[in-house]
């Protein structure tokens, strides 16, 4: 299973950025997709979730500024980022985990996404 992530990646302090995911379309509708950061040298975090019925969460730095949301039609999930830090310098990588049969979970990552904010 392939995840893949686009987005441009560079933006001044402030800014915006969008980053996708398109997930194939035969775990899309069964999955609950997240997006994570990672610092090098440490573990991934979670930034936002959407479940597949569409009921997100967030990190604590991440909301109010982040927001996650998916198009059922284009088997895409989507991280609206504003009002961009530098501190959110990092590479980002979707995730799905989804159940293929009950009390059975499969996890698949997007390469990842160099997000630079300048000041």
């Amino acid at each position: 299973v392939q995840l893949v992530e686009s987005g441009v990646g560079s933006v001044h302090s402030g800014g915006s950025l969008r980053l996708s995911c398109v997930v194939p379309g035969n775990i899309f509708s069964i999955a609950a997709i997240g997006w994570y950061r990672q610092v090098p040298g440490k573990q991934r975090d979670m930034v936002a979730a959407i479940t597949s019925t569409g009921t997100t969460n967030y990190a604590d730095g991440a909301k109010g500024r982040f927001t996650i949301s998916r198009d059922n039609a284009k088997n895409t999930v989507y991280l609206q980022m504003n009002s961009l830090t530098p501190e959110d310098t990092v590479v980002y990588y979707c995730n799905a985990l989804w159940e293929p049969r009950p009390h059975s979970t499969k996890s698949a990552w997007g390469q990842g996404t160099q997000v630079t904010v300048s000041s």
